[in-house]
């Protein structure tokens, strides 16, 4: 990922790198690509707009460098059983689709594909989600806990798609609860998809 370009002369702010990569992600979750601009990212961030080409080259640059600062992505937790691992995963799924960048993430979701650049913080995103999902799915298959013939990409549509579903169906004045709510959420509907995988395991 391009790194912002060093400046001549005076030492770099770091406070002003926070402010822009803050102001981006916000305006971007807010409005979408068609309404991105450096001139609006430099209004929201109080900075002058000089300061803002002054390290970047442009709007696509900018918006990728403040999305790989501002949006973590997923990780594999190893907690000891595959309902613990899971349990983490839909944590982290919700905190990253609700918490404070959620719809930069969203919207990310939506738009990469047609945003020059963007494509490729979207894939590493994906991809770390989808490596730390089927770790632990067969991790889970290996420890016995999950049935040999388990489908790791159905359990993982329903749960990545479920906690996906979760917060886009959740009023924005919820979303703040939402976040709080998450380790209860997780363990409920974590305990739900694995009882259906059970269930189906069990002989007739």
């Amino acid at each position: 990922m391009t790194q912002p370009r060093p400046s001549a002369g005076r030492p770099r702010d770091n406070d002003v790198d926070r402010r822009v990569a803050n102001a981006a992600v916000e305006l971007f979750g807010e409005n979408g690509w068609k309404s991105f601009s450096i001139e609006a990212v430099a209004r929201r961030a109080g900075v002058g707009k000089a300061s803002v080409y002054l390290r970047w080259d442009s709007k696509e640059e900018l918006l990728a460098q403040a999305l790989t600062l501002r949006v973590a992505g997923v990780t594999d937790v190893d907690s000891g059983t595959v309902r613990g691992d899971l349990v983490a995963l839909v944590r982290q799924l919700l905190q990253q689709y609700a918490g404070e960048h959620g719809r930069a993430v969203l919207r990310l979701t939506m738009e990469a594909r047609t945003i020059p650049r963007l494509a490729e913080r979207y894939d590493e995103l994906a991809q770390a989600q989808i490596l730390a999902a089927r770790a632990i799915v067969r991790r889970g298959i290996r420890r016995g806990e999950l049935p040999e013939d388990t489908s790791v990409t159905f359990l993982l549509d329903a749960l990545c798609g479920g906690a996906m579903n979760h917060a886009l169906t959740t009023p924005p004045e919820l979303r703040a609860g939402l976040v709080e709510a998450a380790g209860d959420y997780a363990e409920r509907f974590v305990d739900f998809v694995l009882a259906s995988v059970l269930v189906r395991a069990r002989p007739a």
